[in-house]
């Protein structure tokens, strides 16, 4: 007789009794879904994972410390049989069949009477795929099917018509230090809603090629010492579009409140009555380091790294970085917005008492096909950065990490 497939469901298990047998790694895979589904969890296993044990002593579970005996599936709604014992598996089995209980076995799923499908979720939705051929029952497909409707959901390639509008207003999104794949998946998600995109010209613009022809693009212009959009304007632009009642998007390179003069916007939206909702984004000041090799911080050599802005010189009355400070500090230094003021702020440094001999790594177009690295020293970077035409964006560090790794680790 051929065979027929699983008929899916969703069960709601809240305060209703279920029974998982064993403790090992297939129950503790299993187990926070189903407290998240708010099941009244008992499990009966001798031994237990030090995860599974954490979730009982929390209260989450209740655990009786002892084998499977006959009775114990009593009152049960469902019971999961994930132990290595195999005849108590087949004991446990057969109560369940006898008491009509949905039951799932991870070690023989055709002698199951329920599957566990491979789930995931996204923004309200749970995707659970199940294979319906016995032939081809791979937990590796299915697992596969699943990422990939899943990522589709969060990442906006894949939007049902009617879920293709959100409620209107603005969302600032850091866009990542500029390889389009560092975005996170909520920020790509909006910027597929979006129907107006506002972009620094240091956000991932790869990304802006993937949105639909009727998304507006705003290019906000910033770019260093040459045509710029005041900030005033961005805000006006911000406001005008979502009282039109449209979904924006102000994508920014990096993180929006790591010199990416997020505040500012929020605060404008706030007082022009706008919701606005923030995205955190990687900032470059720890990624792009890390993509050149370079670690932050790294044990017995740096246990702090400090990130400052380098747009005006240190001598400069607008600067409010304590650079006399900054030179006495063991630990590394993240300069961002500082290459044409690397060679006055270096001078600084090694005047307040920082060794001239001190690494110095100036990473040009971070996490890009572009990206490169430069070397120095406190003593030679100034030179250096112009000598080998150096260009913003780009990060700087300085500190005895920039030795730690191999020159150029990607």
């Amino acid at each position: 007789m051929a065979e027929h497939p699983a008929y899916p469901v969703g069960l709601r298990l809240t305060g209703r009794r279920v029974v998982v047998l064993g403790g090992g790694q297939v129950a503790q895979r299993r187990l926070p879904a189903l407290i998240a589904a708010g099941a009244d969890i008992r499990l009966v296993s001798p031994e237990a994972t030090p995860s599974v044990e954490a979730m009982a002593d929390t209260g989450e579970i209740t655990w009786e410390r002892r084998p499977y005996t006959e009775g114990d599936l009593a009152g049960a709604w469902y019971v999961l049989i994930a132990t290595s014992d195999a005849e108590a598996a087949e004991a446990a089995s057969a109560e369940a069949e006898r008491h009509r209980v949905w039951c799932v076995r991870s070690d023989d799923a055709d002698r199951a009477t329920a599957w566990t499908p491979a789930t995931g979720h996204s923004e309200g939705v749970t995707v659970a795929v199940l294979t319906t051929d016995a032939r081809h029952r791979d937990p590796r497909h299915t697992a596969a099917i699943r990422d990939a409707v899943v990522e589709g959901l969060r990442d906006g390639t894949l939007v049902a018509p009617h879920r293709r509008t959100r409620t209107p207003g603005v969302a600032l999104v850091g866009g990542g230090p500029g390889d389009p794949d560092l975005i996170t998946v909520r920020g790509r998600r909006l910027l597929a809603e979006a129907d107006v995109v506002i972009a620094d010209r240091l956000g991932p613009r790869d990304l802006l090629a993937e949105l639909p022809p009727h998304v507006e693009v705003i290019d906000a212009a910033k770019i260093p010492y040459g045509r710029f959009m005041a900030q005033e304007a961005i805000n006006n632009a911000l406001i005008e579009h979502a009282k039109q009642g449209k979904a924006v998007v102000r994508l920014k390179g990096g993180d929006p409140f790591v010199f990416g003069r997020g505040m500012e916007e929020a605060q404008a939206l706030a007082e022009a009555g706008i919701a606005c909702t923030v995205v955190p984004g990687i900032s470059s000041s720890v990624s792009v380091p890390g993509a050149a090799g370079i670690p932050v911080t790294h044990r017995g050599v740096a246990h702090e790294f400090t990130v400052v802005s380098g747009h005006v010189a240190p001598d400069d009355e607008r600067s409010l970085v304590d650079w006399q400070s900054l030179a006495k500090l063991t630990g590394t230094l993240v300069i961002l917005m500082g290459v044409d003021k690397i060679g006055e702020i270096a001078e600084a440094l090694v005047a307040h008492g920082k060794s001239p001999d001190t690494p110095v790594a100036l990473v040009q177009e971070g996490t890009t096909a572009a990206q490169r690295r430069v070397d120095a020293t406190l003593a030679t970077v100034g030179e250096t950065a112009v000598a080998q035409e150096v260009r913003p964006p780009a990060v700087i560090v300085v500190g005895e990490v920039v030795a730690v790794g191999p020159h150029g680790t990607v």
